[in-house]
């Protein structure tokens, strides 16, 4: 997202969280992400998510069993949570 400069959960190319996991090569069964910008702590980022109900379930959802995080601090902070299951 910083790299391209946009805050979205779908690209410029029109790509979103499905198409980006896949990209990978992670076989999912279940995914979901979570996006924040402009938040300075971890727990800042984390109150506005849980304080959020689409967030807050993805947080919350024991049908995930796998999670990648990301942090760019340059321009944002941005921050990222992708949660998945095979």
């Amino acid at each position: 997202m910083a790299a391209r400069d946009f805050f979205d959960h779908t690209n410029p190319d029109g790509d979103g969280p499905g198409e980006r996991v896949t990209a990978t090569g992670y076989q999912w069964s279940t995914y979901g992400e979570n996006i924040a910008k402009g938040q300075a702590t971890a727990a800042e980022v984390m109150e506005g998510w849980m304080n959020s109900p689409g967030h807050r379930a993805n947080i919350l959802n024991c049908d995930f069993r796998e999670i990648g995080i990301g942090l760019h601090t340059s321009g944002g902070p941005y921050w990222t949570q992708v949660f998945g299951a095979r």
